[in-house]
């Protein structure tokens, strides 16, 4: 066993080495017309220059917890929390440089159909999926190796955490204000290009046009980059916590090879686990993402089967191989079975979360074909089927997470006992499950970041006025990737609920193991009014943190389409498409990326000054805190990714020719519902679950400090 960081480290390395690959891949794919690599070019520079701010912004935020780690925990809880931050913002910038090449590659590839363009699409997609899960495996691995197993020092499984923490805080930035920068971008766009001026999505003439191109990169690839690296490293950490607060573990009982109270199952088994999982798991998304390969055919189904195929097999053989490893690790427990059945239930309710997303956001199922029918009536029923799709929703998913924490709980409880050596089994079973949720990581954003790059072809070849063919390509390819996006959110809010939960136990052990000799016991009566009190703190917290987000698109949105409006009425010929005539793209680049990282600012330090302010007064209130914004923040998650996502497509339902097509009544609400739900499904909604995270895992890291 203690082989096994050493085998995890060796096989993030080679998803690194994958995402080379596939690199080198989309790199020698032809980029297209000079035209092509013009706008190319242009997406590519206003991308970096956002993420060069805002990474600039965040700087002096990290800056300042670092210094607040290093006084009141350690200085190195501090350089993990540096290096989380450090690699999380890294795999971003990584994974949407790349993706800004592929999309006009993408284009190019579609005058051939979408056999081409699909592999093209997912290999750009992939870079970011292997370099996002290869780094945050790699750097959890080093973490631990040195300061747990090499150096032995104190507050060992702390510094170790501080590195979620790290990671959690670039997430949450950059959700935040990737979001309110793309929706800006894309609300301005079509308000005054689709509806007011009548004129095509992405075309040349609206001067939103590259600004909404560059929003899809740095929200929907680096933000959801950061995103899922901080989901996969929270769910690593989540276990090895648990049982490293729960046991009261110094560093140098982590290797303890002999038998817990005969429970069958040792120390550094319960450690091990996680980091196994993880192994199996990133050696199956690289072979998985292999499977992948695309057809002649733009029928939604098809698509998805090709596009859907790397990440059944990387399943597949997941689950068989933590069978192998729950009999291997746990051998002599009486039911080793029971964590095979932990993390491969979780590995199915993922899987099944994200077929709930895609049901009710497909065009191919009744949710999104219902709402474009209510388009036919305008956009105040449109708007209201899309709030009942994403309620309904809500209810399946609570239903799926519910049977996921009763399996896993189970299958821990069978395997390690109630609360055997100190360890909670069916907690422990609950962290596990969240990693078998996110094990297969690499192929997961992978499949994800297709869809922002599938986004920019279409946007490409509309502003380099390619062959309508190579548009009804790309928008099968973009109408897809809609749903994917939703598949990915259901996996990171499903872990998110699960994780919270785990880290959630290790807080109430962290302040027990504090708290020494009076041995000072969490309150979770809801009785008691600090308790209370926490919980409708906890409990309102998502919606002030969503309020404050959309409110924020809006306001940005108002700037860009002023601007937009402005352009169309004092640049000559403009409107008309006269030739020669180019609008000012640059200024509403400007508008996006001052607005958003002005706006994230209040939102995204709400989620660390609020538990810190609540829990220096009093830590029962804390608790009810935690548990209160768990709750709310899942369902709210839920509700705003799938509605925002079936208003989406409900709209490229319509385009696509149903309902009248394009320039109809009907497509005019349909946009206006696509508006509403921008802010829901890019911004908020996909925030949410970073907003649980980070709550818990600031509590956990200075659970020392508030008692």
């Amino acid at each position: 066993m203690e082989m096994i960081p050493y085998l995890a480290g060796g096989s993030a390395i080679a998803a690194l080495l994958l995402a080379v690959f596939f690199y080198k891949n989309v790199a020698a794919a032809s980029p297209g017309d000079d035209r092509m690599i013009f706008l190319m070019t242009e997406i590519q520079k206003g991308a970096r220059a956002f993420l060069k701010k805002e990474y600039t912004w965040v700087a002096f935020f990290i800056g300042a917890l670092a210094i607040i780690l290093a006084i009141v925990i350690t200085p190195l809880a501090s350089v993990t929390y540096v290096l989380g931050a450090l690699l999380s913002a890294g795999a971003g910038y990584v994974g949407m440089t790349v993706a800004t090449m592929a999309n006009a590659r993408t284009a190019e590839a579609a005058k051939q159909g979408p056999g081409k363009a699909l592999p093209i699409a997912f290999r750009g997609g992939a870079v970011m999926g292997f370099t996002v899960a290869g780094l945050a495996l790699l750097g959890l691995v080093a973490i631990y190796l040195v300061f747990v197993t090499w150096m032995e020092v104190d507050d060992a499984f702390e510094i170790v955490t501080a590195f979620g923490l790290g990671a959690s805080s670039i997430a949450l930035f950059s959700r935040v204000g990737g979001g309110i920068y793309t929706k800006a971008a894309d609300v301005g766009a079509d308000l005054v290009g689709k509806v007011e001026a009548g004129i095509p999505e992405d075309d040349p003439r609206n001067p939103a046009t590259i600004a909404d191109n560059v929003g899809d990169n740095v929200g929907d690839v680096a933000g959801m980059g950061a995103d899922l690296f901080e989901s996969y490293a929270g769910s690593i950490i989540a276990p090895i916590s648990l049982v490293a607060f729960a046991m009261g573990l110094s560093a140098d009982k982590a290797g303890a090879t002999e038998l817990v109270q005969n429970g069958g199952y040792s120390t550094i088994a319960l450690l091990m686990f996680p980091l196994a999982i993880a192994f199996v798991g990133m050696v199956a998304s690289i072979f998985g993402s292999f499977f992948v390969r695309g057809g002649d055919s733009t029928d939604s189904h098809a698509l998805s089967r090709a596009l859907h195929m790397g990440t059944n097999v990387a399943m597949a053989i997941t689950a068989i191989a933590t069978v192998a490893l729950s009999y291997w690790m746990f051998g002599d427990s009486d039911k080793p079975w029971g964590m095979a059945v932990a993390v491969v239930g979780g590995l199915l309710v993922g899987w099944a979360l994200g077929k709930t997303a895609e049901y009710y956001t497909s065009d191919q199922y009744p949710t999104v074909k219902k709402i474009a029918k209510q388009s036919e009536t305008g956009p105040a029923t449109t708007v209201l089927a899309g709030i009942s799709a994403g309620m309904v929703s809500v209810a399946s998913s609570v239903v799926l997470i519910l049977v996921g924490v009763g399996l896993a709980y189970w299958g821990g409880e069978q395997a390690l006992g109630n609360v055997a050596g100190g360890v909670p089994g069916g907690i422990y079973g609950i962290a596990m499950a969240a990693v078998g949720m996110l094990a297969t990581t690499g192929v997961v954003v992978s499949v994800d970041a297709y869809g922002p790059i599938s986004d920019n072809a279409g946007g490409i070849a509309e502003m380099a006025h390619l062959d309508p063919s190579v548009r009804k390509v790309t928008d099968a390819l973009d109408s897809l990737g809609n749903t994917t996006a939703a598949i990915a959110k259901g996996f990171a809010v499903g872990s998110a609920a699960l994780t919270a939960l785990a880290l959630f136990k290790s807080f109430e052990y962290a302040v027990l193991d504090a708290s020494g000799a009076d041995k000072i016991a969490l309150n979770l009566n809801v009785g008691d009014v600090e308790v209370f009190v926490g919980l409708f703190i906890g409990a309102g917290l998502p919606f002030l943190f969503a309020a404050l987000t959309i409110d924020a698109v809006g306001r940005a949105a108002n700037k860009m389409i002023e601007e937009v409006r402005r352009q169309f009425r004092e640049i000559p010929g403009l409107r008309e498409g006269k030739e020669g005539v180019i609008p000012d793209s640059a200024r509403c680049v400007a508008i996006s990326t001052e607005a958003s990282l002005r706006e994230m600012i209040i939102p995204g330090s709400l989620a660390v000054v609020v538990p810190l302010a609540v829990g220096f007064v009093s830590v029962d209130a804390l608790g009810g805190l935690l548990a209160g914004a768990l709750v709310t923040g899942f369902a709210l998650a839920i509700f705003m990714s799938n509605a925002g996502g079936a208003w989406d497509n409900a709209k490229k339902y319509i385009e696509a020719g149903a309902h009248g097509g394009k320039g109809s009544d009907p497509h005019k609400a349909a946009v206006v519902g696509d508006t509403v739900g921008d802010p829901f499904k890019d911004t908020s909604g996909p925030a949410m679950n970073i907003l649980i995270k980070v709550m818990t895992i600031v509590s956990l890291v200075f659970a020392s400090a508030f008692v």
